[in-house]
């Protein structure tokens, strides 16, 4: 029958714990000397028990200190080419902020002595389009920030009215129609106030004591004309 599986875990009891780490010591140091003599293999096994005893195997053709000396020779190496590779890409990063910031200092009229007539024309027609793209930019906000502004005063101006004359008939679904109420004055200076609007609606609220253009009896308190 075959050996069982054995569950890798701490073992609780002391005394079978110091017998197994004997035993499999014994186990990884007669390996390490079987690949020295087959392989001829240079190794080198430190080990500490938990009660801090010390053990070591090292090959009989070298020492633990050759094996140290070899050890950090490697890492020095390999230290010095990471370092070397990390200068590399510093450079080319501070290669690339340098010629960035120039070009940024030319964009605003510095730094220009070294420039030859072509680049002095390519770096105006660069900019030129930064104008644009930028100017075409401003022009969009200021219309989209108009029209929004607009649409809220012309929301206000309908509520207003809305709640001030509970009882007008008049419409007010369509958006693209501007209202307005006229307190004294005509409807001339109304559409005026539209700046050219020619879809600006004024409302006047008229007295039933006083009839409007000799036509007989007037609108009620609560009647608005539309003009």
């Amino acid at each position: 029958m075959g050996r069982g599986k054995i569950e890798i875990k701490r073992i609780e009891n002391p005394t079978n714990r110091q017998v197994t780490y004997s035993k499999r010591r014994n186990g990884i140091f007669k390996k390490a000397q079987e690949i020295t003599v087959l392989c001829d293999a240079k190794v080198s096994l430190i080990m500490f028990s938990n009660t801090g005893k010390f053990h070591e195997f090292v090959s009989p053709t070298t020492t633990t200190k050759n094996i140290f000396d070899q050890y950090g020779t490697l890492l020095e190496l390999t230290y010095g080419e990471r370092t070397t590779r990390m200068q590399e890409t510093y450079k080319k990063l501070k290669d690339v902020n340098d010629k960035l910031r120039k070009q940024i200092r030319q964009r605003i009229g510095e730094d220009l002595d070294d420039l030859s007539i072509d680049e002095l024309s390519s770096l105006e027609q660069k900019m030129t389009a930064a104008v644009d793209v930028v100017r075409e930019r401003k022009y969009h906000v200021i219309k989209t920030q108009t029209d929004t502004y607009k649409k809220k005063v012309k929301t206000k101006q309908i509520i207003f009215v809305s709640l001030s004359y509970p009882h007008s008939e008049a419409k007010y679904e369509d958006p693209n129609l501007n209202y307005g109420l006229v307190d004294g004055g005509d409807y001339q200076s109304a559409t005026a106030l539209s700046n050219g609007a020619s879809n600006l609606y004024a409302f006047r609220l008229y007295n039933a004591n006083f009839p409007q253009g000799g036509g007989g009896g007037g609108f009620g308190p609560n009647n608005l004309s539309l003009g």
